[in-house]
């Protein structure tokens, strides 16, 4: 690749990859053996989506019985690979031990505080099953919900892992969430039991997890039992009958377990995804689809090959890392890095560190982390050989291109292909990608990936050609969510009741007439912290749960660092005295109630805040007139006068 770096703000521009880049990758090899010339042409040879899932399947998974149909779609409920028996731990774990790969190593773990592990396949296989054991010792059975709240460790996946081999749902909280975070999850799943550790380290601290699982568990009766695994060897509070520590359970465990055969559409997981209403909603995915479809994207998107050390910077609390870290990689037999602890601790460059240590050749993080590097300057990267990169990913945003330049030439150096990925929870993989054979705008995500179909539409559901709307995908995929964990009904309202026959992303998007995507953010009103997401009315319930508090707003404002920070307007009880002190005491709250993640950089006490004549507060009005820009149409506003009051407030 040889453009000029200068010229890449340009969205005309179009970057390049070598032709003898190309002729290497997965999706060439494969588009030679279909006899596909172009890039363009694959496009258009996978419109016809139902052959083109069908003919990836065959290429990334195994069924125990085969399926009788690719897809069953009664809208907007899908069912893929039906009548199939499959189970995603055959793939990922079992499949490897009776080939080479065995003794192949699945995962290099470091440490915060510098420890390494090396696991193998075989590694991997036996200690799965020891632990499927021990929950089937426990009562865990078929479609039972196991709550899993642990940070970066290979104990994280691994348990995962024995979750599905036997059948069971696991549903994994982010271990940087508060206990408070963590009950409200457990609870809306009825989970029965609960896997944690006794603390772990986060910028040089130990983070005491188990003492937060517990304070989350005196609220949830449900869970009956408790696996704790020893990470810091801390001394912990211990609950006799409920509570059992992993190495002693799994200790005797046979080191073989049948793995459950399962419908190819029965339940994997359910990961809690925030929304615009303060409840987050339990995202339900399936094994099968979902298998095929993020094993598909990463091979492809990624160009993973045998000799490849992969690494996904992401937290597995979150999607990227349940389709990314723990699953598609090892669906994949490939090799890939889990390091425990902050990206700049205890110097900017530990993550430079790390990929120059282990020859990582594809390294995949988000547009926030980028910027955080940026802030501590070239010097760091240029500390360390970063020679073995061969792709860089982003995910989480869209990737700004002043970020997407010093990504690619200070960690890239000058020649790696960067994935500027599109996707969502709810979607499970990849959405809108360039392949490594694609033609890249930096700043753009380029176009739907082979199978997959977007469009943009307008407010009357008219499809922009040229021009910005609403993003919809126009039919299944196989990774798509399989609904909301007990509501139905808010699943059809809020993803296929806009416009019909398509799925409303929620995301507002621009396409240019190339036909590039240029995701623009999001049209409800979802902060982006770090990469990270969380409801506006989550934080709002967080501060109005403080016994001095009335009413709450909270908007998000651009952030260079962090993508957005957190912005709050708080109406005092009355007789209550507006101080800083107040402000610190609120902060601390919330972080108490969400997670330090969800703490709000900024707090403005106001009188009011601006809402409609039937209580909505205009978070849109709110944000607009906070960042000194035009607030529009405020007729129906109950209070107009409230919105000066937030002007002078800022």
């Amino acid at each position: 690749m040889t453009e000029n770096i200068s010229v890449l703000l340009d969205e005309k521009r179009v970057f390049k990859p070598s032709k003898d880049f190309v002729n290497q990758t997965n999706v060439k090899q494969w588009m030679d053996q279909h006899n596909i010339k172009t890039y363009d042409d694959l496009l258009k040879k996978a419109e016809d989506w139902k052959w083109f899932w069908g003919e990836m399947a065959k290429d990334v998974v195994e069924f125990y019985t085969p399926y009788k149909q690719v897809i069953e779609w009664n809208e907007p409920f899908a069912k893929w690979f039906t009548g199939a028996k499959y189970n995603i731990v055959h793939d990922a774990i079992d499949k490897h031990v009776t080939t080479w790969r065995k003794n192949k190593v699945a995962i290099i773990f470091e440490g915060e505080p510098g420890d390494v592990r090396k696991l193998t396949y075989n590694d991997l296989y036996i200690q799965v099953n020891k632990l499927a054991n021990a929950l089937k010792e426990l009562g865990i059975k078929k479609g039972d919900r196991v709550g899993i709240y642990l940070p970066m460790i290979p104990e994280l996946p691994i348990a995962m892992l024995a979750c599905a081999k036997i059948g069971a749902i696991h549903s994994v909280v982010f271990s940087g969430f508060s206990a408070t975070a963590f009950r409200d999850r457990a609870n809306d799943c009825e989970v029965k039991l609960v896997i944690t550790c006794d603390s772990f380290y986060r910028r040089g601290k130990k983070v005491p997890l188990k003492t937060q699982a517990d304070d989350a568990c005196k609220e949830t009766p449900s869970v009956k039992n408790m696996i704790v695994y020893q990470r810091t060897g801390d001394q912990v509070n211990w609950t006799a009958g409920r509570d059992h520590w992993w190495h002693e359970i799994t200790k005797d465990k046979p080191s073989t377990c049948p793995t459950e055969q399962l419908d190819a559409n029965d339940n994997l997981y359910f990961l809690y995804t925030s929304g615009t209403t303060g409840k987050p909603k339990g995202i339900i995915h399936a094994h099968a689809g979902y298998a095929v479809g993020i094993a598909q994207t990463l091979k492809w998107v990624f160009d993973i090959k045998d000799q490849d050390v992969y690494w996904c910077a992401a937290d597995i609390g979150w999607v990227t890392g349940h389709s990314y870290i723990a699953y598609a990689p090892f669906i994949l037999g490939a090799t890939q890095i889990i390091y425990e602890g902050a990206p700049d601790w205890p110097n900017p460059d530990r993550w430079w560190d790390i990929i120059e240590k282990y020859g990582v050749s594809v390294f995949y993080t988000s547009p926030t982390s980028v910027r955080l590097f940026m802030r501590h300057g070239e010097d760091w990267p240029k500390k360390h050989d970063l020679t073995s990169l061969r792709l860089l990913g982003s995910v989480g945003e869209p990737i700004n291109p002043e970020a997407w330049i010093w990504y690619y030439k200070n960690i890239g150096g000058e020649r790696c292909q960067i994935m500027d990925t599109w996707w969502q929870t709810e979607t499970g993989h990849f959405v809108i990608s360039p392949l490594p054979i694609t033609p890249i705008k930096p700043g753009s995500a380029t176009k739907p990936l082979p199978g997959m179909a977007a469009a943009v539409y307008d407010d009357k559901g008219i499809q922009v050609k040229d021009g910005g709307g609403s993003l919809v995908l126009m039919h299944p995929w196989p990774g798509m969510l399989r609904g909301i964990y007990k509501n139905p009904e808010r699943y059809k309202e809020t993803y296929w009741g806009r416009f019909k026959g398509v799925y409303l992303a929620g995301d507002v998007a621009r396409v240019d007439a190339d036909g590039y995507f240029w995701i623009q953010g999001r049209a409800d009103d979802v902060l982006k912290i770090s990469g990270h997401r969380i409801g506006n009315s989550e934080v709002e319930s967080a501060l109005v749960s403080h016994p001095l508090v009335a009413e709450a707003a909270v908007i998000g404002k651009p952030h260079e660092e962090k993508g957005e920070s957190i912005t709050s307007f708080v109406v005092l009880k009355k007789g209550v005295e507006p101080t800083e002190a107040l402000k610190k005491e609120l902060r601390d709250h919330v972080a108490k109630e969400m997670g330090k993640l969800a703490r709000p950089d900024e707090i403005w006490f106001v009188t009011d805040v601006p809402k409609t004549r039937s209580g909505k507060i205009m978070r849109r009005v709110i944000r607009a007139k906070a960042l000194g820009q035009e607030v529009g149409d405020t007729s129906t506003l109950a209070n107009p006068e409230s919105v000066d009051e937030i002007g002078k407030a800022k």
